[in-house]
């Protein structure tokens, strides 16, 4: 597929397989990440954390362990008491009005420990060995406190307090959308209301590489350094500067090199980012810690857990006319980075799904708990958004004895391209770009053979099997920004992002960019679009990221926004960069700039064999002795983009499933997904990203869940006890795309790494849903995972 909206590629690279660059040096165990780099001098961290999820802090002994073979140093919370904490990054305030509730996150805990893991003493050795075994002496007087972990249950009169400062554990109580009056309106009105209670379950993130960081401080220079796997250098930096150790920018360097996988989990400014970053100068030398896998299910941010109630009523036809919901959002113990806007202006916004739902109020109430933080995983607050309303669409239908394809279609807010025809506006703040969402249900039940699966399902059931088909039809809103919406919205930053490509006198070419990687290909994607732009091989183009000193001030990779917005800074410097090489062509080839055409790779005279190399106009721009005297040497620009909207991806995804009516074990037949991400750069990278992204979904429908005991322990905090999909658990995805290109992006892009993740949950859900009541039991919901234990009691315990 070919780049949109002007562009004036020549469609050699863009829309072509090519083959990830960066993973030959992965996959010969080449890459560079956070725990390979040993600096001189090298020490190592280790954290003291809290047995309790709510606990006093009564009394820290820290002498035997100071005298402990190689320790250096140990700190407590006493010594890091005049240390600001870690800022949250987004306001979310009460819908009265009221600011929210933001209680200081301490680089370790003084006063009393507020989930377990939470880090009360660091000790500093020469070794990881010597650091954990003096980590054992230091002794803490603990008095240990009542805790809760369930977010409805927080806010009762009665719980135990998190923080004495946000009463009622409540940190902002938000509304969206219409009315409430209104909405109760439109409600006593409808002929069909399908209520559904239900939780959308605590996930653990899980990327491969756990968080590790290494911090150093020049005294000479009087610099810091940190090393840290990060989806955020220059955010990063930002936080700690600004906000946490009053350090001034341009003594802080941020490296973040190669990270192995972050799902959102890496986005974010973690305590001890900051306390390394301080204790580096006060020790000498450098420091390093390296999470251990237990430390990441019990201290890496978490997602989801959701605890809401819906409701959405329909006319006698099928058609919507309300929807109304509730949601108590665990935000755990403390505010993570972007912790507040999930669950507010990346779930409630996006209630209108692709529906023309004429009357939306959302409430949500957001929770302090004894538990882990929760913030960003991927999707963040459109998976939630998501399985609320296809839960709510596939029972609807189910009650009413209505198709829910059917349902849907009826429903559907009809197609705009965003140019010929406006964006749509919403009952919830956002206005779409452009979509047909039609089109991709559609094509997805043709690819399921709609009709020959009922009647599968109907003989089936006669021999006593249970089929059952879920739907789920998603839009999410990616490339994050605009500054000025999520500035209005309660962002403390701006979400632009910046690209600088560099043209060197013998026509090869190195882009900066401060859109980070972690696994989404960007030296291959950004290659090519420069590739194509430019007229060059990819093997001309250096793609350098991840390093603050080196790459100009970038918002790094999260929300599906590298190539709608990382990509669209990079074009506006082709384009300057383009612009100014027909300035020097014209002037070499004696003619107007505006007679000169560049087109794979050559500045031509337009009716003429006239032309010059790109390798030669960037030597002249080099070497200018033949050079317009008003022009300045070089072919170097950098740009800031800073989209006027979203792009909005959708898709359909379907799941099939056979359930064994005495076990309740689940085997997923066959998953279908259609995706519409706009213009397509890689094919294969994106089927990659909806591949990953289904597997997710799937993990947390029927395999994932973080479970927490009424003491506040996470009692599965382990791969023993955590149950993640594994290959043969899933069948072969079936994938199809239509395009519908984002109108206000020069790359046509919509964004595709967090669509699988957004689709799936909801398609499986539903399909078992729909094989229960196949036989006759007619389940309204199961509690996620789906394990064979709940299937079979739910089938045990329903109405015929």
């Amino acid at each position: 597929m070919s780049a949109s909206n002007g562009s004036n590629g020549n469609g050699r690279l863009i829309g072509k397989s090519v083959k990830r660059v960066e993973d030959k040096r992965f996959i010969t165990g080449k890459g560079k990440y956070t725990d390979d780099i040993i600096l001189q001098g090298q020490t190592y961290a280790h954290f003291v954390r809290s047995p309790y999820a709510h606990a006093r802090i009564l009394n820290i002994d820290i002498s035997e362990a100071t005298d402990m073979p190689g320790v250096i140093a140990i700190y407590t919370g006493a010594d890091v008491a005049d240390i600001n904490g870690v800022p949250c990054g987004w306001q979310v305030n009460f819908k009265n009005g009221d600011i929210m509730k933001e209680p200081k996150h301490p680089l370790l805990v003084a006063d009393k420990a507020r989930h377990v893991g939470d880090p009360v003493a660091v000790v500093i050795a020469e070794t990881r060995e010597q650091a954990k075994d003096a980590a054992l002496s230091v002794m803490v007087d603990y008095e240990e406190l009542p805790a809760i972990v369930n977010a409805a249950e927080a806010v009762k009169p009665d719980a135990p307090q998190v923080h004495d400062e946000a009463p009622n554990n409540t940190c902002f109580d938000w509304e969206l959308g219409n009315p409430k009056e209104e909405v109760d309106q439109a409600m006593a009105q409808a002929a069909h209301v399908t209520t559904l209670e239900f939780v959308n379950q605590r996930v653990v993130p899980n990327a491969i590489e756990p968080r590790s960081y290494n911090a150093v401080y020049d005294p000479t220079s009087e610099k810091y350094t940190l090393y840290t796997s990060t989806q955020n250098p220059h955010l990063i930096r930002l936080l700690m500067c600004a906000f946490v150790l009053g350090i001034p920018e341009h003594k802080v360097r941020i490296v973040g090199p190669d990270v192995g996988g972050g799902f959102g989990s890496k986005i974010f400014h973690y305590t001890e980012e900051a306390l390394l970053t301080w204790a580096a100068k006060k020790v000498g030398r450098p420091i390093k810690w390296t999470s251990e896998r237990t430390e990441s299910f019990l201290l890496d941010a978490h997602g989801r857990d959701h605890v809401t109630k819906a409701e959405m009523g329909f006319d006698q036809e099928g058609n919507i006319l309300a929807l109304r919901v509730k949601t108590y959002a665990n935000l755990g113990a403390y505010l993570s980075t972007f912790s507040t806007c999930v669950p507010t202006y990346l779930h409630g916004t996006l209630l209108q799904g692709l529906y023309t739902t004429p009357k939306i109020n959302v409430d949500v109430t957001g929770v302090f708990t004894n538990t882990t933080a929760v913030d960003a995983y991927r999707g963040a607050g459109r998976p939630e958004a998501t399985y609320l309303l296809e839960r709510l669409f596939d029972l609807a239908a189910l009650e009413m004895g209505m198709d829910p394809a059917e349902l849907r279609l009826k429903n559907f807010i009809p197609p705009f391209d965003g140019v010929n025809q406006p964006g749509y506006q919403t009952q919830v703040a956002l206005q779409y770009d452009s979509g047909n969402y039609h089109g991709v249900l559609e094509k997805g039940l043709e690819m399921l053979g709609y009709e020959d699966f009922r009647r599968q399902q109907k003989e089936a059931a006669q021999n006593g099997k249970l089929l059952g088909v879920g739907f789920s039809t998603y839009i999410e809103a990616c490339g994050i920004a605009p500054s000025a919406v999520v500035g209005s919205l309660g962002c403390r930053a701006g979400l632009f992002e910046v690209g600088q490509v560099r043209v060197q006198p013998t026509g090869k070419v190195s882009v900066f960019t401060g859109s980070h990687s972690h696994g989404q290909g960007h030296e291959t994607t950004f290659a090519q679009v420069v590739a194509d732009k430019l007229g060059i091989a990819m093997e001309d183009v250096e793609i350098v990221h991840g390093d603050s000193d080196t790459v100009a001030f970038g918002m790094g990779t999260y929300g599906s926004r590298s190539l709608a917005v990382g990509g669209s800074a990079i074009m506006r410097s082709i384009d300057k960069i383009v612009e100014k090489g027909k300035k020097i062509a014209a002037h070499k080839l004696e003619a107007s700039a505006d007679d000169i055409d560049f087109d794979h790779g050559k500045f031509t005279v337009k009716g003429t064999d006239k032309s010059l190399a790109f390798g030669d106009v960037a030597l002249t721009a080099y070497v200018p002795h033949v050079y317009p005297a008003d022009l300045e040497p070089g072919l170097d620009f950098s740009s800031f983009y800073d989209p006027a909207n979203f792009t909005y991806p959708f898709g359909c995804h379907i799941a099939v499933v056979e359930v064994d009516k005495d076990t309740g074990a689940i085997k997923l037949q066959r998953f279908i997904a259609v995706d519409d991400v706009g213009n397509i750069i890689n094919p294969m990278i994106v089927e990659g990203q909806i591949h990953g992204g289904v597997a997710q979904g799937v993990g947390q429908a029927l395999f994932e869940g973080a479970e927490y005991d009424e003491n506040g322990q996470l009692i599965n905090a382990s791969y023993m006890d955590y149950c993640i999909p594994r290959a043969d658990d899933l069948p072969m995805f079936e994938t199809g795309h239509q395009v519908t290109p984002c109108p206000h992006n020069p790359l046509g892009v919509k964004g595709a790494g967090e669509a699988g993740a957004i689709g799936s949950t909801p398609a499986v859900v539903n399909a078992v849903i729909d094989a229960l009541w196949s036989g006759g039991h007619k389940v309204k919901d199961i509690r996620m995972p789906l394990t064979p234990e709940r299937v079979w009691r739910a089938i045990q315990t329903s109405s015929n």
